[in-house]
Formats: C-alpha cells, structure tokens, sequence
C-alpha cells in the first residue's frame, strides 16, 4: 500500500534507532521530517548528524512545533496514552507507528512475529528458512534492523520477516501482515499496558486487519490464545506440542514433529533445545510451509540453526563452570523456560528494571535448582522480598560484580545464568548491551585467572 510523503510534514516522536531511520527515509523521499523527543539523548553529535542531512531534531521535551504536520509517527519506546499524542489525535492529526509507515512503503509480504517469549528466536528462524529456500528475506523489527529501513528493499516475491512487540503493534491502522504468527502470551510489560487484557488485547492487534487470503499461525497450547481466536478472519494453521492436531504443526518432545498428519522429522534433530525451542520450531515450520518453503529445507535448516545471540548463549566454561547468557529474557515466563532448560546447580542472575511480573511463579525452580541468586538494578528488592526463604540472596552493584561474585561461589558443574526476567534500562542502554557486558566480564575472567 503506497504512501505519498512528498512535501508533507512528517512529525517524528523519539529520536531512538526507529525514529532516526523513519526521518532518514520521510526525507529521502521527499517529505520534511521533524523529530521530538522529551529526553534528552545521550548521543551528543546525534543532533548534528541530523542537522547536516537536512533533519530538524529538538531534545529534553516536545513543543507544539510537533504538531505542526500531516503525519505523526511514533517510535515503539512512545506510549498511546502519551500526552503528545493523545493531544495529536485531539488535532485530527494521524498517528501511525513506524510499522504502519513501512508496512505502506513495502512492496513485498510480510511476516509478522509476536508473542510474550521466543520471539527472536522464531523470526530469526523464519528468516534462516526463507534465505535457504531461496526466496529474499529481510530479519527485522523488534530483533534489531527497523522495519522502515528495509521496507522499500523488499522485492514482490519477497518478505520482511518482522518481530513485533506489543509496543509496536497497539497503534496500528492499516498494518496487515500476509502471515502472522503469535507464539505465546505471559504478564509482560504490565509496567506499561494498565493490566493483563490490555496487554492481550495490543498482541491480538496483528491479525485485526487480516482477510481470509491471509494466515495466522497460532498456538494451540495457549488456552488464551485459543479463546481469542474466534476473532481470526486469516486462515488459521496451528502449532503444539504435545496435543494433536489433524490439521496443523505439532511435536512430541523425544519423539516426531508431524505435519498434517505426516511425520517431518525426529524432535532430537532439531539443533535448538528445549521444549519452548521446539515450540518455536513448530510455529517457524507452520510459517514458512505458508510462505512457499519446502518439507526439506525447512528440515536441513532446523538441523543447522543455533539460535540466536543472547538468548541461552554459551558465553564460556571456566573451571568446569559454564556461563550461559539469556540477557534477551526480559520476563518471567523467560526465566521459568531458562531455569527449566540449564542443568542444576544453578547460580542465577537476576533483576533490572522491573515490569510487573510475579516472580512467585518461580518459586518451585529458585528452590530446587538454585544455589544463589545474584541480584542487580531496581527490581532487587521487590526480588530479594520473594525469594530470600528460598535460597541465599546477594546484591551486586554492577555485572562485572555479579560475575565475579557468581564465580567465587561456583564449584565445577555449576551454571552461571544470566535472565534478569526485568528490561535493562536501569543501567544498560538495551539488553543486548547488557549481555555484552556479562560476556565480556567473563571473558575478563578467564583471562585474569581470577580465583575462587
């Protein structure tokens, strides 16, 4: 669906990653963009690479310059109750996300991914089946590249393959992925969305504009997800583990995957574990059988894929001590599936800025197969209170603290987990920032020798 930008006035809410690429691509495109954000960035020279290219940027609070336009676009970070836009919208002014503004501009299909947990994952998955099978794939959106970056790039045969968080999809007008996949829903960022529906009800927002020509992939397991599913108009193909399905994807773990019926292959040669992996293995298969991939190479891919970068990551074995980073689990239900997945004895970190999850729902693992539990950031207390008659409870001021804590506790056979189970920006610009800290306060580790 094309859009026309040209000589209008785009106003653009936050000056992150997104933000900075929708204004990149409005001005290449003839249109004049102007970015607001209420913070103040911490990339000093970020307003002046803007300004060289043409690109007006205020800073540290919005003025009414920002509803001086035709479009305002919104970066995912910008939530709808936010006063600028409730007040955009008080003006007639259309508010889009960034993905409404791409998904406009791409000529290709698209495949939209969400879920509380295994979303990254899975489109990373979906992206690695579709490049093996010969189409061209883009991997973007919430796992790193914005989808406004590659929207014009994507061919007519092609896909952006896209990983969408409810932030991004709860303001959506137009937005209509050809496949949508929705994997799980847990409590997540109730921080944000006022309750648990409210949450749910952004989720549910990536089928609303389906057709009937379109497919929705959806998990059988989640009787939540079952229930809304009724609304559905697209095509629905699901995925289980564990109930069988006539029509659809399904696994038994330690058994076969079988598709419609017919066996695709043994569980335990798919190179990703875990039962969560196989349930995202599951939904990936679903998807890109839709897409057009074939039963082979969707087989030869699930044999070869390794997964993704903190997410269960071997990070190193010291002294017979492994460290694992799942810096990517944000939430609880991520914790439960991290703790369930690595060996005990288990020396856990944890914490950061809190979402409103129920770490009482991990009660039963923080007894059984953890030995300490390092905590860090804000939600350290709130932790420390549910977990401290469990097991032994620390605090660290830092990672490179928490690392070397963890170690001088652990004896060969212990793991090290990193799944704080919280968001990073109390003290790490993003969780992929957080875990390149802890791997690298661990790599420091084994080259310092530090002791125990």
């Amino acid at each position: 669906m094309a859009v026309d930008l040209k000589g209008k006035r785009i106003s653009i809410i936050g000056a992150g990653k997104s933000g900075v690429s929708t204004a990149e691509v409005v001005r290449s495109l003839g249109g004049v963009p102007f970015i607001s954000d209420s913070a103040q960035v911490k990339d000093t020279g970020l307003a002046e690479r803007l300004q060289s290219l043409g690109i007006v940027v205020e800073m540290g609070g919005h003025t009414d310059r920002v509803f001086d336009c035709q479009i305002m676009v919104v970066s995912p970070g910008v939530a709808a109750d936010a006063e600028v836009i409730v007040g955009a919208k008080a003006k007639g002014i259309p508010v889009w996300p960034e993905i409404e503004l791409a998904f406009r501009l791409c000529g290709g299909k698209v495949i939209g991914i969400t879920g509380s947990n295994g979303k990254t994952t899975t489109t990373a998955l979906v992206g690695e089946i579709l490049k093996n099978a010969g189409f061209v794939a883009f991997v973007c959106g919430n796992i790193g590249v914005p989808f406004i970056d590659i929207a014009q790039k994507v061919p007519s045969d092609g896909f952006a393959v896209v990983e969408l968080s409810s932030f991004q999809i709860e303001q959506i007008v137009e937005f209509r992925p050809d496949i949508a996949v929705f994997l799980n829903i847990t409590p997540d960022h109730l921080d944000r969305h006022k309750d648990l529906d409210t949450y749910i009800a952004a989720k549910m927002r990536i089928f609303e504009n389906q057709t009937s020509g379109d497919v929705a992939v959806v998990n059988y397991d989640d009787l939540t997800l079952r229930k809304k599913s009724v609304a559905i108009n697209a095509r629905r193909r699901w995925f289980s583990v564990g109930n069988r399905l006539e029509d659809g994807v399904w696994a038994v773990p330690d058994g076969d995957v079988i598709v419609d019926g017919g066996e695709l292959m043994k569980t335990d040669e798919i190179k990703i574990k875990g039962e969560h992996n196989l349930s995202n293995a599951c939904a990936a298969i679903g998807a890109t059988l839709a897409a057009g991939a074939s039963k082979e190479i969707i087989v030869q891919t699930l044999k070869s894929f390794a997964g993704v970068e903190h997410r269960l990551e071997p990070v190193r074995l010291i002294g017979g001590v492994s460290f694992i980073n799942d810096s990517k689990g944000t939430n609880v239900d991520s914790v439960f599936w991290a703790l369930k997945a690595v060996p005990a004895p288990v020396i856990l970190i944890a914490g950061g800025k809190d979402k409103g999850g129920d770490f009482s729902v991990l009660n039963d693992f923080i007894s059984q197969k953890a030995k300490l539990v390092i905590l860090i950031g804000q939600a350290t207390p709130k932790i420390e209170q549910t977990w401290k008659e469990l097991t032994r409870c620390v605090r660290a001021g830092s990672m490179e603290d928490a690392v070397r804590t963890a170690y001088s506790n652990a004896a060969p056979g212990d793991t090290v987990l990193l799944s704080p189970g919280c968001a990073s920006f109390d003290m790490f610009d993003n969780y992929e920032h957080r875990g390149r800290i802890f791997k690298k306060a661990v790599t420091e580790l084994e080259e310092k020798g530090v002791p125990r």
